[in-house]
């Protein structure tokens, strides 16, 4: 009988489409279990190969979890607010709500295809007002609490998109999405202060179950520091404050250096003799990004500051001021201690403009990662009242100094800069405020949420870098909530991030109108079980939703404090060559053309089977046909089986041992070599035989990975109408321990290191059972003539050397 896979595979889905085995039941007296994956941004190019590989890792998760008794939510939607539609949308003269209908049905089109056992009944759309007026209400209540706040402030800026960026939207200098150059500029900005959360985004990840190198890459993007602030006097009467860890380095400072964008620069204009030098570097340090200015392989470039000068606080010796773009007015305090002795930036700006290079630590730099080992033996120099101290004596020393003496304090930092939240584009959410000249901002009553993104001519961007919704007059102007009067509406929108900083609480009630989910669904499903997504996403999306459920937590929306019990990664699938598929480079590899080949179980295995899914795998479509040929051999194994319900006696040990390999090889995402048992035993079944219980075992097993193929299987054998269920129905298969340990073992036999054979013995045999069964090999007797054992080396249930010489 043929495994007609396009048949069997359009049967099941449209069964399951009818009977909705994946339906989640919010208070079901089974336990839960929640699985997630990343909200699918649904792009006009569709699916290509390397998107389903976490889908099908977490749908083999989920399917396995229902079989173990769970009530499972697995739930999907789509992100899809964003630059990416509106780009397309004005490119092609589309608009942008068109585009997005027709990539959501491809996208739920080629979901389907693959047999994923999402709940469909629950799929949400962040384009949907009823969707994104709960993102506009969890707005307004941070902007009620002081969280969200209005700000002008030096931007990335793109020159084509023409709309405000995130600094990880800026990649080596240009605009991720389009690749253009991406300048800095002054604009008016919402901000949401994610810095108010950062100490608790920090200490909350010892509460959760993520791989440990996502929880690095939290840590080191919240940055936490702990230092001091010293404030410089300046000769024209001002204050100038730094931020350092490093306090003990102070003696050594000979200049210092101030950010470009920094507020006092305009301040000190009148007293800046070289005004005109000064402002052509900020417009030129305007043109490059925080990532350029940062990087620390790069000439160092500034202008000195003539006319103004700080005064050093401990030797009182007056320091030159320069402005340099290395220097970010985002971290810190927009202004740095140069110290050349003892750091590598600091040495290559002292050397261009010929300072002075003061040693004030004997034995080393100060880098922080120099004296991780060397604080206890570095000892301080030319340092003053710190002398003959180590390093480890001096930070603290003069810390508490510079707090006694007047000059400084103790101070935490972070990393984190606030979450630069408008946009000034057309799609996407309408911020939910409205100006008023007498109250302010105000926000829109709760009762006219949502706030519907108006139907425009004209989505392109303004020539002034307003959103095309400030040149729609009717919807701007309006009526103040508060007083009556004239106002006018926020005419930015918010960015993508924000439909995706909660769609997975929206997932746990998506048709409820009085609130973003009931406190009952809520209570039931919260935390998200295990959350799989990319490390991309590590310091984007999974930071900021982390931020926005610990605010729901505080102001008693949810349940818990962190959103995500678990978090796991994956590596990207390759085009084939090794590099990142893309259309440029020719090497997209479309689901559908695989799928149409050789079938969804068999795309579905082979993206599983491809390699460590934590790992970057390259893609190979010659590879591709040994899945099929797997399932092949699955399925003709129907004709094979004999007629018991029974596992058969010959087959038991694979089988235990098989049930424990793929328990907790699907258990810790090892798909891959959880497959591999799979094929050993079908390799088992084909030498020895099998019954028809030992394939109820295969299949029970393979549901996950090929379940179309395996519900047909079920059917065939008879089983759906003994059971009155489907194979995805079932319990999942248990193993008895003792039936997975071997009672005979093979054992290598060695004469002084030389293998010589291999010898079947009782598992755990002692010394002299097994020298026995050696010594009986022909090829030993021959090596062992003439020759007397001296001594034995047993390698318990591995090998067996014999140490042999010469009789006398």
């Amino acid at each position: 009988m043929k495994y007609d896979f396009a048949a069997i595979e359009k049967k099941w889905q449209k069964r399951w489409e009818e009977t909705k085995p994946y339906a989640a039941v919010t208070g079901d007296k089974r336990p839960k279990f929640y699985g997630l994956i990343e909200f699918p941004y649904p792009s006009g190019q569709g699916l290509h190969v390397g998107h389903p590989r976490p889908f099908t890792a977490m749908d083999i998760v989920t399917r396995k979890k229902r079989m173990e008794g769970y009530n499972v939510l697995y739930p999907i939607g789509f992100d899809a607010f964003g630059l990416p539609t509106e780009n397309y949308a004005i490119k092609n003269h589309i608009h942008p709500a068109i585009v997005t209908k027709q990539n959501i049905a491809n996208f739920t089109s080629q979901l389907k295809m693959l047999g994923y056992g999402f709940d469909w009944d629950r799929c949400i759309d962040t384009t949907d007002p009823s969707y994104y007026k709960w993102t506009q209400w969890i707005f307004q209540q941070m902007f009620k609490r002081g969280l969200a706040y209005k700000t002008t402030m030096p931007v990335n800026w793109c020159t084509s998109c023409k709309c405000v960026l995130a600094n990880e939207e800026v990649v080596n200098g240009v605009c991720e999405r389009c690749g253009s150059e991406v300048i800095r500029k002054e604009k008016s900005q919402w901000m949401l202060k994610i810095t108010a959360y950062a100490q608790r985004l920090l200490d909350d990840l010892e509460d959760v179950d993520y791989i440990e190198r996502v929880k690095i890459q939290q840590r080191n993007w919240i940055g936490r520091s702990t230092g001091a602030e010293i404030t410089f006097q300046t000769n024209i009467g001002d204050e100038v404050t730094v931020y350092t860890t490093r306090a003990d380095t102070l003696f050594g400072t000979s200049y210092m250096v101030i950010s470009p964008e920094h507020p006092l620069l305009k301040n000190w204009q009148p007293h800046i003799k070289n005004w005109d030098a000064v402002a052509a570097y900020q417009e030129e340090a305007a043109r490059k990004s925080d990532f350029e200015r940062g990087e620390l392989n790069k000439e160092k470039t500034g202008v000195r500051l003539e006319g103004i000068e700080a005064i050093n606080p401990v030797t009182h010796k007056p320091l030159p001021l320069f402005v340099s773009d290395y220097v970010l007015m985002g971290y810190g305090t927009g202004v740095v201690m140069g110290v050349p002795g003892h750091d590598q930036r600091d040495w290559e700006f002292a050397k261009k403009f010929g300072l002075p290079i003061i040693e004030v630590v004997q034995g080393g730099d100060v880098t922080k990662e120099a004296f991780v080992a060397k604080d206890d033996t570095a000892i301080m120099v030319n340092s003053g009242f710190l002398n003959g101290m180590t390093v480890k004596e001096a930070i603290p020393a003069m810390k508490k100094y510079v707090v006694e003496q007047g000059f400084g304090k103790e101070k935490v930092n972070f990393k984190l800069r606030d979450w630069v939240f408008s946009r000034q584009r057309y799609w996407g959410e309408p911020i939910p405020l409205v100006n008023c000249e007498k109250c302010g901002w105000v926000p829109v009553p709760e009762e006219q949420l949502p706030v519907v993104l108006p139907q425009v001519e004209s989505y392109e961007p303004t020539d002034d870098g307003e959103s095309p919704l400030s040149k729609m007059t009717d919807w701007v102007n309006t009526t103040c909530p508060c007083c009556g009067g004239p106002a006018k509406r926020e005419t930015d929108t918010m960015p993508q991030w924000a439909g995706s900083s909660w769609y997975f609480l929206r997932y746990m009630d998506p048709h409820n109108d009085k609130a973003l989910a009931s406190k009952e669904a809520l209570d039931y499903w919260s935390p998200v079980d295990w959350y799989n997504g990319g490390m991309e996403h590590t310091t984007l999306h999974l930071l900021y939703s982390r931020f926005w459920h610990k605010f729901l937590y505080d102001i008693g929306v949810v349940p818990t404090k962190e959103p995500y019990a678990k978090r796991t990664s994956h590596g990207m699938i390759l085009g084939e060559g090794g590099e990142k598929m893309s259309k440029s480079r020719g090497n997209v590899v479309n689901p559908n053309d695989i799928v149409a080949q050789y079938g969804a179980d068999t795309m579905r295995l082979h993206i599983m089977f491809i390699g460590d899914f934590e790992k970057a795998v390259t893609w190979s479509n010659e590879a591709v046909k040994g899945s099929k040929r797997f399932l092949d051999r699955c399925w003709n194994l129907m004709e094979l089986a004999q007629d018991s319900d029974e596992i058969s006696g010959k087959n038991a040990s694979i089988i235990h041992k098989t049930i424990k390999k793929v328990t907790t090889d699907i258990d810790d995402l090892k798909m891959n070599t959880a497959i591999a048992a799979l094929m050993a035993m079908v390799n088992e079944f084909y030498s020895s035989g099998l019954t028809r219980g030992d394939l109820q075992q295969l299949m029970l097993m393979l549901s996950p990975f090929a379940p179309h193929m395996v519900e047909e299987m079920w059917e065939l054998t008879g089983y759906a109408a003994k059971t009155g269920k489907m194979a995805m129905q079932m319990p999942w298969p248990t193993w008895d321990e003792s039936k997975t340990v071997d009672s005979h073992v093979e054992m290598a036999v060695q004469i002084n290191g030389k293998l010589k054979g291999t010898v079947t013995v009782a598992m755990d045999s002692d010394e002299e059972t097994v020298k026995a069964a050696a010594l009986a090999l022909d090829k030993v007797q021959k090596a062992a003539d003439g020759m007397t054992v001296v001594k034995t080396i047993l390698v318990k249930n591995k090998l067996i050397n014999l140490i042999v010489k010469p009789a006398k």
